[in-house]
């Protein structure tokens, strides 16, 4: 699923917020509207089958709706809403059965007019994605939400509900386990030429 988040800005979101507590729930939408594709690409990137997804990313705006009085307008309204995902997902967990998420076929690149390109640049994405999916969940989460959601180290360590060393160990954990399996991967491509 593309992301095609809206520019905006924190000052911009405050607003937005002050005015939704106010009353005026249609500036809601334009936060579902900035957020609803990050909030559903974690989730997946978390293990979530599509409709499971769906139907949190869902109920993480509902929630956060339900809570925004309580958003602490100083922190970034991402790293909270990502955190009510988060939460949702695994007491979603520990009442349903675990979902292979890599079942389904990963989505393409646009093509920019070289499909042979296009092709190698989907299959190094879905062979990440593949290796991403096999890290253990306290490293995934970690990898996701520092380069597909931008989160700071001390956001994700809001979201986790972690100390920041704990972040930046896994972080570091987490890409070296990557780069050794994509080595001995390259390796062994190699050794059968």
């Amino acid at each position: 699923m593309e992301d095609r988040m809206q520019n905006t800005n924190g000052e911009d979101e405050r607003e937005w917020i002050r005015r939704v507590l106010a009353g005026n729930a249609d500036d809601y939408r334009r936060l579902v509207d900035a957020y609803k594709n990050r909030v559903y690409g974690l989730l997946r990137g978390m293990g979530a089958n599509h409709q499971d997804a769906q139907d949190l990313t869902q109920e993480t705006f509902v929630r956060a709706y339900r809570k925004l009085a309580s958003h602490d307008e100083t922190k970034r309204f991402a790293a909270w809403l990502y955190r009510i995902a988060h939460r949702l997902l695994i007491d979603h967990r520990r009442s349903a059965p675990p979902i292979d998420w890599t079942a389904e076929p990963p989505q393409l690149p646009a093509t920019d007019g070289n499909p042979e390109e296009a092709l190698l640049r989907g299959e190094h994405r879905s062979e990440l994605r593949d290796l991403i999916g096999r890290l253990p969940e306290n490293y995934r989460a970690v990898v996701l939400l520092r380069y597909t959601n931008e989160l700071s180290y001390e956001e994700i360590g809001e979201v986790l509900g972690v100390p920041v060393g704990k972040v930046q160990n896994d972080l570091h954990r987490a890409k070296r386990r990557l780069k050794q399996w994509m080595t001995a991967k390259e390796e062994t491509c190699h050794d059968m030429l």
